[in-house]
This record gives C-alpha cells, sequence and structure tokens, in this order.
C-alpha cells in the first residue's frame, strides 16, 4: 500500500509538469515584418514541498492517522530574445551584464589572426644562422 505523503508528492510534480514545459524555455517564434523570426529565451525556476506526520492512535486498519500537505510554484523569467534572419542568428540579451562567451565568440576570429600575425613577424624577424 503507497505512504500518504506519496500521493502528495506525485500531485505535487503532475501540477508542475503541466505548468511547465519546452514551450516556457523557447517561447513560440514571432515572425516579424522583415522576415526576421524571433524567439524568447527564459531562465525557468521551479520547487515544491511535501510533508506529513503520522499521529494519534491507531485506526481500525492498524494505521495512525496521517495528516499532510504539499505545495510547488515556477519562477519564469525571461533573459533573452534569438534572432534568425538571413544574416544569421544573433542573441540580444535582456541583462545588462557583460556576457563573456558571446564576447569570446565574436572575438576569436580577430584573437586567431592576431596570434597568427605575431608568429609571422616573429619568424620573418629572426636571424638565419649557418653552420
Amino acid at each position: 500500500m503507497e505512504h500518504p505523503i506519496q500521493g502528495l508528492m506525485t500531485t505535487a510534480m503532475q501540477h508542475l509538469n503541466h505548468m511547465i514545459d519546452v514551450n516556457t524555455i523557447i517561447g513560440d517564434p514571432i515572425q516579424s515584418p522583415d522576415g526576421s523570426v524571433i524567439l524568447t529565451v527564459s531562465k525557468v525556476s521551479f520547487g515544491f514541498a511535501a510533508g506529513g506526520s503520522e499521529f494519534g492512535k491507531l485506526d481500525n486498519n492498524n494505521h495512525h492517522p496521517f495528516g499532510g500537505g504539499s505545495g510547488g510554484g515556477a519562477s519564469i523569467n525571461p533573459i533573452a530574445f534569438l534572432v534568425v534572419n538571413s544574416e544569421g542568428v544573433k542573441v540580444l540579451h535582456l541583462d545588462k551584464q557583460t556576457h563573456i562567451l558571446d564576447k569570446i565568440m565574436e572575438l576569436a576570429p580577430q584573437a586567431v589572426d592576431k596570434v597568427k600575425e605575431m608568429m609571422n613577424k616573429q619568424k620573418d624577424e629572426q636571424p638565419e644562422y649557418e653552420i
């Protein structure tokens, strides 16, 4: 026989499952007049708790009376927009913090070119020795 707390937890998780799906994180696409497609990206946090207690005298089925409860909640915060158009995909962040990964991705080709340039310059400046 299932303990009553299992029923409370199952019910809470089923309700959270109905509230949150993939469309909660990546929103439905929005078509703009210029042909771009815009998708919202959200941060989703959720949690739940359940608890209970057995107390008192045994009932006719040799079980203690049970009292308990459960609850849950979700927090959904939009964090960015993905803009897809003929030029490619662009991420527009909503917060004011610098996003280091985006900056690295933008600067990576330039950094590789600079390193190659420095290596070629060093190679040209080294004197050749004959033995």
